[in-house]
């Protein structure tokens, strides 16, 4: 499974070599750092942690918890399979290069608010007659069934609170992707409101980056060092060619 984190930025067009023309969703999805691994041996299941964002400040808890990373915005956890788990590590760090061109994804966010709305735009109904006897009923939702019961059964389509609920899109695609600017287009439409947060996840094997936190590795020699070692030869070479002429010269005299 591979997946990261990303912000909605607008939607725009995406044109092929044949000519034809595709809808696509800008989503900006920065480096997201692996800030915790969760295996079955320990916490019963297996996921993986990732950040995304940088904050300016977190509370005592938060950066402790990322102790020897970069503070994050937002977190969220995703559950994997076991192999998943094994080849990656905290620190590593997850790019849009792990999609590639043609992957079948699905998004996750939250969708646009839209207030209290009645029946007729919140779940679609046609609403009354507009004819005589019905006044101002056109828009109302009519009988809700109570019957004997004397009660509103848990589930029934009324007014209230449209939108600004988490939604999930599967499905998509992913068209092109710009590794310079860590922009991913996705066909179609996503849910949520500009600079919103949003979850890409698809099946596959996740390709990493290089790592945040890693091992020091070994310093090489510096060029002027590697010039010392050169020289040493030279100049035991010279003392050689220097002593040889002195002992033909004791030769003859003897």
């Amino acid at each position: 499974m591979k997946f990261i984190l990303g912000k909605k930025i607008e939607m725009t067009q995406v044109f092929k070599e044949d000519g034809t023309v595709i809808p696509v969703t800008a989503v900006l999805a920065m480096p997201n750092v692996v800030t915790q691994i969760k295996t079955n041996d320990k916490e019963k299941y297996n996921s993986i942690q990732v950040g995304y964002g940088r904050a300016k400040k977190v509370v005592k808890p938060q950066a402790g918890h990322l102790k020897g990373l970069e503070t994050v915005k937002t977190m969220k956890e995703f559950a994997v399979r076991e192999d998943d788990v094994k080849n990656i590590k905290r620190g590593d760090v997850i790019t849009v290069e792990v999609f590639t061109a043609g992957d079948k994804i699905k998004v996750t966010g939250i969708s646009k608010g839209k207030g209290f709305q009645g029946v007729v735009k919140r779940h679609g109904f046609h609403g009354q007659k507009a004819s005589h006897g019905h006044k101002d009923q056109e828009r109302m939702p009519g009988s809700i069934g109570a019957g004997g019961v004397q009660r509103v059964f848990k589930g029934i389509r009324m007014a209230g609170q449209m939108g600004n609920e988490r939604v999930t899109v599967d499905g998509l695609e992913v068209v092109e992707i710009n590794p310079e600017k860590n922009i991913l287009y996705i066909k179609g439409a996503v849910p949520g409101a500009r600079n919103g947060l949003v979850i890409i996840s698809g099946e596959g094997q996740m390709n990493l980056a290089a790592k945040v936190v890693s091992e020091p590795e070994p310093i090489a020699a510096s060029p002027v060092e590697e010039a010392k070692e050169d020289v040493a030869p030279v100049e035991a070479a010279e003392n050689t060619e220097a002593e040889a002429p002195a002992t033909e010269v004791e030769n003859k005299t003897e």
